[in-house]
């Protein structure tokens, strides 16, 4: 048969079929909708930085960046020197540092927690009362006046019995003072602790739902994110995997799983100094968050090290040749988030995100531009990998790894492009074809 001639389609299903098994996974649709939703399509930090509630001061932002600067000045005061700290190829070793230094000069923090849990540990009433509502005056103040991280917010106690009415008050003085100072900032983050089983999820649901009638917001506004600490949180009496219950029960509101190494760890009964975020035992951890999360809208965040980079440039290079070699495998493990404890971990945390991006993003880009183009190639891309080749590149713009001309100029796409290669509609990744 010629290429011109027309086929004969014929069919054996009357219409009703299709109907009725349209009809039977109505439920299903909903479901899928409901409980996969996908990427909200924000920016995701590449960090967070904890700061005791009571060391938090108008200018920690802006001092973590100096002292992270200080830093470089005096253990990698060029490009050549880090690179040769870090094992950076002569191609990246230039923009790299020039972009950690401007990073550090411009946004030095990205995701800042305000900390009420372990590094602020118990107080008096009063102490912790008056520390909250000064954290809540101060973040304020930063959103006003331009000089706040993209995030911030709090992480609370947790609601385990000795501490839960603590933690619920702390919330509120924190809440209610940014609420007398003007209202929410929109890059506001919430952090629930040590969460163990389903129903303290919903518990903060409860206190979230609470506080929003109490103050006219609009039912969903606030949201949280779960540390997953202990082991409960992963497997469950049963058998199942709990943290797919954490999301499920807090009902929408879940923003991220956060891995908090030694806590974790300890529960396991790793030893104190195999506590890492590249233990087995870590891996294993995140792979089943990671799991639970996809799809959810839910993001992952790594943990942190405690190796701090201070004393002589001996050991500060040591601790930054291990942060950086960390991050780069959270990074090539889709975790794009971490935990930073001290400012000295800034310039090799930028480093590893720059680098990760810069690297890969001619060949990004090209696959994009074929894929885009329909055109040839030696990798054949599906709507699935577009996505994530859209991700890679959105996330190198928004740290500050990449620039939005030179990603223009090699994939011939505006952000908003981008933006809809990142966020496919439900069913599209099941093309073929672009």
């Amino acid at each position: 048969m010629g290429h011109g001639q027309q086929e004969t389609v014929a069919t054996s299903l009357a219409g009703a079929v299709s109907e009725e098994i349209s009809a039977s996974l109505a439920p299903v649709d909903a479901a899928l909708e409901s409980r996969y939703p996908g990427d909200p399509g924000t920016r995701q930090p590449v960090h967070t930085v904890y700061v005791p509630g009571d060391a938090f001061t108008a200018d920690t932002l802006r001092s973590w960046g100096d002292r992270a600067l200080a830093a470089l000045d005096e253990h990698a005061p060029d490009a050549a020197s880090f690179a040769a700290v870090l094992g950076l190829s002569e191609e990246l070793a230039a923009p790299v540092y020039a972009r950690v230094r401007a990073k550090l000069e411009r946004e030095p923090i990205e995701d800042l927690r305000v900390d009420f849990e372990d590094g602020y540990g118990p107080r008096p009433d009063t102490e912790e009362d008056e520390t909250a509502a000064r954290a809540a005056r101060l973040i304020a103040e930063a959103y006003a006046k331009g000089t706040a991280a993209p995030y911030m917010g709090i992480r609370m106690k947790c609601m385990e019995a000795a501490v839960r009415d603590r933690g619920i008050r702390t919330l509120d003085v924190f809440l209610t003072g940014l609420m007398e100072a003007g209202g929410l900032p929109d890059g506001l983050v919430l952090t629930l602790p040590k969460v163990t089983y389903p129903e303290q999820v919903s518990a903060m649901v409860r206190l979230l739902e609470a506080f929003e009638q109490a103050r006219g917001l609009a039912p969903g506004r606030l949201g949280f994110e779960i540390q997953i600490e202990t082991s409960q949180a992963i497997l469950a009496t049963d058998g199942t995997a709990t943290v797919a219950r954490l999301i499920q029960a807090a009902e929408g509101r879940a923003t991220g799983l956060h891995y908090g190494t030694f806590d974790y760890s300890a529960c396991l009964g790793v030893s104190a100094a195999h506590q890492a975020s590249d233990h087995p035992a870590a891996d294993h951890a995140k792979a089943v968050m990671q799991v639970a999360a996809a799809g959810t809208g839910v993001r992952v965040s790594d943990g942190s090290t405690n190796v701090l980079p201070v004393g002589p440039t001996e050991k500060v290079h040591e601790a930054w040749r291990l942060h950086y070699g960390l991050t780069r495998r959270a990074l090539a493990r889709a975790y794009y988030q971490g935990w930073d404890m001290h400012p000295g971990h800034l310039p090799t945390r930028y480093a590893a995100v720059f680098a990760f991006y810069r690297e890969g993003f001619a060949r990004a880009a090209e696959r994009l531009s074929r894929y885009v183009n329909r055109a040839g190639g030696d990798v054949m891309d599906e709507p699935a990998t577009a996505k994530a080749l859209s991700g890679y590149l959105l996330r190198g713009l928004d740290c500050g790894a990449l620039d939005l001309a030179e990603v223009t100029g090699a994939t011939g796409l505006t952000r908003a492009a981008l933006e809809g290669f990142a966020a496919p509609r439900r069913g599209d990744l099941t093309a073929s074809a672009p």
